[in-house]
């Protein structure tokens, strides 16, 4: 699985806080797990293409 998630994006979005160095790849696998999620609802609607309204 490719890593999509960058560790400095997540720390920028919670000023003041650390973020343990196992954050991003738990992150990582959510964020896989919604797009091949948003996948399957296209493909059963019949579509190639991802669109917001998937997720």
């Amino acid at each position: 699985m490719p890593m999509l998630i960058v560790k400095a994006k997540i720390k920028s979005a919670v000023p003041g806080m650390s973020v343990s160095a196992d954050v991003p790849e738990a992150l990582n696998r959510r964020v896989d797990q919604l797009i091949k999620d948003a996948a399957e609802r296209a493909k059963a609607n019949g579509r190639k293409t991802l669109m917001a309204k998937d997720f």
